[in-house]
Formats: C-alpha cells, structure tokens, sequence
C-alpha cells in the first residue's frame, strides 16, 4: 500500500514531537504544523494521505483548516484532536469534515490503528480517474497525460482542467470556473481564468484541446482532431 505520510498539526511541541517520533515507529511519515497558517502552507506544497488536527492551535483554527481541506476537494481524511471537556464540540467538528475523533490523553497505539484504518478507507474511495479526447486525469495522484505523456500542472491549471473534463465536452463559463477553480478570496474582475486557461492550453500542446466559445466560455474539444482517440462521447 506504499508509505503513508500525514501532517500533524499540534501547537504544543512534546506532544507534536511524541506523535512524529510514535509514527514513525510504525512505518508511517510525519511532518508537524504548530498553528494554522504552518499548517496550510504545508498542505499545499506537500502531499499527505491524512491530516491530523488538534482544535485548538493558534492562527487559523483546527477547524478553519478542516474547512479548508474539504473545500480543496483532495479528499484526504481528517482526524481530529480534541481535548475531553470538547468533547460536545464533536458535532461540530464532524459538520466541518472531520472523519474521526480522538480526545486527549490518548494511547499512541490507538492513534496509528486509526491512522491505518482512515488509510484503507482512502483507498477504496479514490476518486475516478477522467479519460477524454486523449487526456487522463487522476485527481487522486494528481497527474495528467496526454496520449500518454505527462503533462506538468500548476494547482490551478489541474483544477481548471478538472472542472473542464467534468463537462466531457460542454461549455463552461469564466465565471463557473472561477467559482470552482477559485478560492472565495479571488478577484471575479481579474484576467485569472483568461490567463489559466491559455497556459494550460500551452501546456497541453497542439492540436489545441481546449476551445474557447467567443462570449460564453471553454470547453474541451472532443472532435476527431482533439486527441489521438479522438474523444469519445459517453
């Protein structure tokens, strides 16, 4: 099944040193976030298998990252870290996509048993792989090929393309993409998905795969010249 690595984010250093030290006994990676704004700098350069969080870390809260991740779309699991008296809060916690609790003080054991049993559930619940007009999309790995060839995405230039793909071939507006390829902070006035799209298009390479529609938005061409299969319909 591979190494796993997971992100522990815990403001206090022995218990953050303790998890990582106890993890990697058992075979799995551990990098350590001590607030917020660590934390999510770290999920988007690195990739993890699972985020464990504790709720109450300085900077943006274990449950602003929580809400963070499961907007990323990434699917990767969260377990919570809570302190007993929050023990009410665990509602809540769950509501922001936490896939499971555990309270303080806990065994490390019990910690790695659930690690592993979050790990098996990822695996069984990775997300489609998308095939169309020659590419092929896997959101899980995070990796695109055309006929075959990978092909180096940005972030956002994946993302858009997800959306895209989505579609298998219909149109979809600036604005949609910039709904759903966008954080809720971006600018709708900027040339953001103008500039996006043209780069992924060069990315791609020729024949060009994605058509721009004049006033209305892009769509990627599944016509007989698009790719090498030349993109069937479903």
């Amino acid at each position: 099944m591979g190494r796993m690595r997971v992100l522990v984010v815990e403001d206090e250093p022995y218990m953050a040193e303790a998890i990582r030290d106890g993890l990697r006994l058992a075979a799995i990676a551990a990098d350590t976030a001590g607030d917020g704004d660590t934390a999510l700098e770290m999920l988007s350069v690195n990739t993890y298998d699972i985020a464990v969080l504790d709720r109450d870390i300085p900077g943006p809260s274990g449950d602003e990252v929580a809400e963070r991740i499961v907007a990323s779309g990434s699917g990767m699991p969260i377990l919570m870290l809570t302190a007993a008296d929050r023990l009410d809060d665990k509602a809540s916690g769950f509501g922001l996509g936490a896939d499971d609790y555990l309270t303080k003080p806990f065994e490390l054991q019990e910690l790695v048993l659930r690690l592993r049993a979050l790990d098996r559930r990822r695996a069984h619940s990775r997300p489609p792989v998308r095939e169309l007009a020659g590419l092929r999309l896997d959101p899980f790995r995070r990796e695109v090929y055309r006929d075959g060839r990978y092909v180096a995405l940005t972030r956002k230039q994946f993302a858009v393309l997800e959306v895209l793909m989505a579609a298998e071939g219909g149109v979809i507006s600036a604005e949609e993409l910039l709904e759903r390829a966008w954080d809720e902070n971006a600018d709708p006035f900027t040339n953001a998905v103008r500039i996006t799209v043209s780069a992924l298009r060069k990315r791609l390479g020729e024949p060009w795969l994605i058509a721009t529609v004049p006033g209305v938005g892009y769509r990627i061409d599944t016509g007989p010249d698009a790719g090498s299969q030349g993109g069937e319909r479903g």
